[in-house]
C-alpha cells in the first residue's frame, strides 16, 4: 500500500513523537471538522499494531472548553491519546486528569492537512535539544523583557516558575503537548506583568493579523486595554463573555520549530522560529493558578528578548 504524505505524518506522530509500542492502546478524540485527520491517525495506529479507538465529538465553541465527561473518562484509560480537534483540548481538566494518571497526550488544535504534513516532517531530535536548552534557561530566569519594532515593550516576572518544553517527543508517562510542536514556555507570575505587547503575527480565535495589529496594554498581570482595528474588536467581543480571569497574562513562549511558518493557525504559528507568543487566560496547565475555560495566544514578530537583562534573541534571531 502506497503511503500518502498525510499517512507518513501520522506515522511520525504515533511512532516517533509518541513512541507508541505495539502493545499500547491509542485513543483518537476528534470532531466533525477534523475527522479526516482523526481517521487517518486511527487507521495508521491500527496499521502500526496498536489497539486503537476512534471517538468523534461535537466541536467545542472555544479553546479550553471541556469535552463530554464520558470522553474525559475514556482519556484516562489509554496509554496514548491524540486529539486533532478544531478547538484546543490542551487547557482542559480532562487532559490534565488523564495526564496525571500517566496517559501520553498530544493535542492538534485547529490542525490542517498542510500544517500536519509540514510540521511533522521536521527534525524533532534537533527541535527537542534546542527546546530543552531554552527551557532550562527560562527556569533559571527571574525577569523576561520583550521589545519589538511594532511597539511591544513588556516585562514579565517568571521567578519561581518552571519552564516547559513542548519538544515533540512524548515518551514518558504523563507527558503532553501539541503536535506539530517546538516551543519553550512558562507561566508568568500572576499580577506581575506590565507593559504593552502588539500582536502582529496571528491571534488564537482570530487568525492571521491583517491590517492593524492588536495592541494590548498590560497592567499588574491583566490585559486592561485592547485596541487596533476590526480584529482587536473581535478579540474584545470574545472576552466580553468571560470575567477578568480571561485577561490574565497566562504564558510567555518562544518558537523552536524551523519548519513551521506563519499560516494563521496558532498551533503552527506559536512554534515558528524567530517569534514569541504571549497568551491570556488559563495557565493551570503550566504551573499557574488561573483555571478559566479560555486560553488565547498572540504571536509577536521580530522580537528582541532579554532574560534578566541578557539578550537571548535579537530582532527574531536566537543568540543561544
Amino acid at each position: 500500500m502506497k503511503l500518502s504524505k498525510l499517512d507518513k505524518a501520522s506515522i511520525i506522530a504515533i511512532r516517533d513523537c509518541m513512541g507508541a509500542k505495539k502493545n499500547e492502546s491509542v485513543l483518537i478524540v476528534t470532531d466533525e471538522k477534523k475527522k479526516k485527520i482523526g481517521y487517518n491517525l486511527f487507521r495508521n495506529a491500527l496499521n502500526l499494531g496498536n489497539e486503537a479507538l476512534y471517538v468523534e465529538i461535537k466541536s467545542r465553541e472555544m479553546h479550553g472548553q471541556e469535552p463530554p465527561k464520558q470522553v474525559a473518562e475514556l482519556m484516562k484509560m489509554f496509554d496514548v491519546v491524540l486529539c486533532p480537534t478544531a478547538k484546543s483540548l490542551t487547557h482542559t481538566n480532562a487532559r490534565r486528569e488523564a495526564s496525571a494518571l500517566g496517559a501520553r497526550i498530544a493535542t492538534f488544535p485547529g490542525i490542517t492537512e498542510e500544517v500536519m504534513i509540514r510540521g511533522l516532517n521536521a527534525d524533532y531530535k534537533k527541535i527537542a535539544a534546542l527546546t530543552i536548552k531554552l527551557t532550562d534557561i527560562l527556569t533559571n530566569t527571574s525577569i523576561v523583557r520583550v521589545t519589538a519594532p511594532n511597539g511591544t515593550d513588556i516585562t514579565m516576572d517568571i521567578s519561581t516558575r518552571k519552564g516547559h518544553a513542548s519538544k515533540g517527543l512524548f515518551h514518558s508517562k504523563g507527558e503532553s503537548g501539541n503536535l506539530p510542536t517546538g516551543e519553550a514556555y512558562i507561566a508568568p507570575l500572576e499580577g506581575k506583568s506590565n507593559g504593552v505587547f502588539v500582536v502582529d503575527g496571528s491571534m488564537a480565535g482570530i487568525g492571521m493579523i491583517k491590517g492593524k495589529p492588536i495592541r494590548i496594554v498590560v497592567e499588574d498581570g491583566y490585559a486592561v486595554e485592547i485596541s487596533g482595528g476590526a480584529q482587536a474588536n473581535k478579540l474584545n467581543d470574545i472576552l466580553r463573555n468571560y470575567d477578568m480571569l480571561a485577561r490574565n497574562i497566562a504564558e510567555f513562549g518562544i518558537g523552536t520549530n524551523d519548519k513551521a511558518k506563519l499560516s494563521g493557525l496558532l498551533l503552527e504559528d506559536e512554534k515558528v522560529m524567530g517569534t514569541i507568543h504571549i497568551a491570556i487566560g488559563d495557565n493551570k496547565s503550566m504551573g499557574g493558578v488561573v483555571n478559566v475555560p479560555i486560553h488565547l495566544d498572540g504571536v509577536v514578530k521580530k522580537p528582541t528578548v532579554y532574560f534578566d537583562s541578557k539578550m537571548i534573541m535579537n530582532n527574531g534571531k536566537l543568540l543561544i
